[in-house]
């Protein structure tokens, strides 16, 4: 089933499919020799992303999240990669602003993303110590830096969350008595996405904001999933019933063998509008 709440079957499936066939595509351009050096990190970091896309385009559609794992190793690949190419061209203040989440919110969600998305695969220790490796930041984050300490007890935990718009809520959620986590950790599901605006500032938005499925114009909605929920209640073992079925919650990732938790859509919301789309978009006939 699609567990997406938005979205057709030939929606889903054509942009999964593009994201698949994007990936190996640009990874063979990145092979060639770079024709710009300074673009070249980027571009591979680039990569790195849509392997993260890939695998939240999988999820909506409805995939088994036991094969969404295959991913973290060659996500990781491509960033480390990235971070290689990048020593010889960013300079010391680049190098900064992409790796400090204090001065980067988009790094700092990135992190919290994959970090939730680790901890609900239970990716094997040589990933995750490689995942945190990349991530950095420690003794940061009062929030982020205690999900990561649940399995890494010796992290340094911050004394400060960074950024209070909208993770006071999930803070209050984990620090609250245990009756009460589960009302809490909703209100942060339902204030997660209208406080990521950021106010009238369009640069403080997530890229991916705002963004949903439409088959002419793109296909940039891969589903607005609130993995820093997920993050929370993995590590603290809290409890989200109150969350499943909410658009936002991925509550699939923490119950791999099902049921679903994400309610039937009717047949004709996910009817494809016309067929050949495939052929269409790699220029067949």
């Amino acid at each position: 089933m699609i567990r997406d709440a938005l979205g057709n079957r030939e929606y889903w499936e054509k942009w999964t499919t593009f994201a698949e066939w994007a990936i190996e595509h640009k990874k063979d351009e990145a092979r060639k020799p770079a024709v710009d050096k300074e673009y070249e990190p980027q571009y591979v970091y680039g990569i790195k992303n849509k392997y993260r896309e890939l695998m939240l385009y999988r999820y909506s559609r409805g995939d088994p999240v036991s094969e969404l794992g295959q991913y973290f190793p060659l996500l990781m690949d491509m960033w480390e990669e990235a971070e290689r190419l990048g020593k010889d061209v960013w300079s010391p203040d680049t190098q900064f602003t992409r790796h400090t989440w204090r001065v980067n919110k988009d790094f700092y969600m990135d992190s919290f993303w994959l970090v939730g998305l680790a901890l609900a695969l239970e990716i094997p220790d040589d990933q995750w110590q490689r995942l945190l490796g990349l991530i950095g930041n420690e003794g940061e984050d009062i929030l982020l830096d205690r999900i990561i300490a649940s399995r890494a007890p010796g992290r340094k935990i911050g004394d400060k969350l960074l950024f209070p718009k909208p993770y006071r809520h999930l803070l209050a959620a984990v620090d609250a008595p245990q009756d009460k986590q589960p009302a809490k950790l909703l209100h942060f599901l339902e204030r997660w996405y209208p406080e990521l605006a950021g106010g009238r500032d369009i640069m403080s938005k997530p890229y991916w904001y705002n963004s949903y499925p439409d088959l002419e114009i793109g296909g940039g909605y891969f589903g607005h999933w609130c993995l820093e929920a997920v993050a929370a209640a993995k590590a603290f073992g809290l409890d989200d019933s109150q969350c499943l079925g909410h658009p936002h919650y991925p509550g699939d990732l923490l119950r791999p063998n099902g049921p679903s938790t994400h309610p039937p859509r009717p047949e004709a919301e996910l009817k494809p509008a016309k067929a050949g789309w495939l052929a269409k978009l790699f220029g067949k006939r």
